[in-house]
């Protein structure tokens, strides 16, 4: 591991978790290649600055497996956007099922909380520190998957391209790998000062809004199911007050996490935004009570608030997993109650005038 200063000190990139001497197991736990031990941050003793920049590379390869994992264990596509981008331009993408939005009836839309996290995960804290299966969306996407559903997962954190100035020459750096300040998951600053916007994705809410209109919106799916884990929700909701009519009529069920939204000041008192968000939302809380128990007081302008199971926001998701499919199914299966009696009706009048 003292390999790793020189890789700091040269500003090269490392590759892969490989080139960090780590992996993950067969349990999809972090572990150190030679000494098979979990991932310490303090290594070097009382060095902030070098455990933090082997932290942060850790941070960057570990997307980049993720996205290996969406790609090749899943399957899944990665799609460029903005759509009609130059070759010059900078770019972002998200990833989708192969499944085609023309002919499956349900969605499922992934979005994450604000930070350094990039497509596929809910927390890289968790994934450092417990596993895969704790701190990514794969658990979620499997379970979509398993009811032929399409998922899409969205990348609302990738909102520019960094700057760096070497022997006064701008090198535009659009890889994989990312550079934040402060890596804290749930309190994200950046400097952007040096950093280029990408069309179309320059924010979480101007990305999400982007791919509702050129995917989402357009799919044949009946049923979109939104999953919002904590800025996400606020996300959420600001697409939805944007878009109103479209989205209410689109979207059968949202499952919030720990969100960030509020409905009161968001929705700006609009009673049939408050109305949909009752009937089609719920929310997992950070509480002690156990999963699924009702918690706080339902406000008017707000849905349905049950306990997540966890008081901490990164294990949320995966504490919640069961809870929000067996919500998001039920609601499916009630939306296609009140649609199929109508296709489905058969009078004695309308038997006597075929005979």
């Amino acid at each position: 591991m003292e390999g790793l200063s020189s890789v700091t000190s040269s500003l090269q990139i490392p590759f892969s978790l490989e080139d960090l001497q780590f992996s993950f197991n067969e349990r999809g736990e972090l572990r150190h290649s030679v000494t098979k031990e979990p991932f310490v941050y303090n290594y070097y003793k009382n060095e902030h600055e070098r455990n933090h920049k082997r932290y942060k590379m850790l941070g960057d390869m570990i997307t980049l497996h993720v996205y290996g994992l969406l790609e090749k264990q899943l399957n899944f596509d990665r799609i460029t956007i903005p759509i009609d981008a130059s070759d010059e331009e900078p770019k972002s993408f998200f990833f989708m099922s192969k499944e085609p939005l023309s002919k499956q009836n349900n969605l499922f839309v992934l979005l994450q909380d604000k930070g350094v996290i990039r497509a596929g995960q809910w927390s890289q804290k968790v994934i450092v520190h417990h596993s895969l299966d704790r701190g990514t969306q794969i658990p979620y996407i499997t379970s979509a998957l398993r009811d032929n559903s399409s998922v899409i997962v969205l990348n609302p954190n990738d909102n520019f391209v960094e700057m760096k100035e070497e022997t006064q020459v701008l090198v535009k750096r659009e890889d994989d790998a990312v550079s934040v300040e402060n890596r804290d998951e749930c309190n994200v600053s950046r400097d952007n000062k040096h950093a280029l916007p990408k069309r179309g994705c320059s924010s979480p809410e101007e990305h999400t809004t982007y791919i509702w209109d050129h995917f989402i919106s357009r799919s044949a799916a009946k049923n979109v199911s939104i999953i919002a884990h904590g800025y996400g929700g606020l996300v959420f909701l600001d697409l939805l007050c944007k878009k109103s009519q479209e989205v209410m009529s689109k979207v059968t069920a949202v499952a919030f996490i720990d969100s960030r939204h509020h409905a009161q000041h968001q929705a700006q008192t609009d009673p049939e935004i408050e109305t949909w968000i009752r009937s089609h939302c719920r929310s997992w809380v950070l509480s002690a009570k156990p999963l699924d128990r009702p918690t706080g007081s339902l406000r008017k302008q707000d849905c349905f608030k049950v306990s997540a199971g966890t008081e901490k926001c990164d294990l949320a998701p995966s504490f919640a997993l069961q809870s929000i499919f067996r919500f998001l199914s039920r609601s499916t299966k009630s939306r296609r109650s009140l649609v199929l009696p109508v296709r489905t009706m058969v009078t004695r009048s309308s038997v006597r005038k075929t005979m």
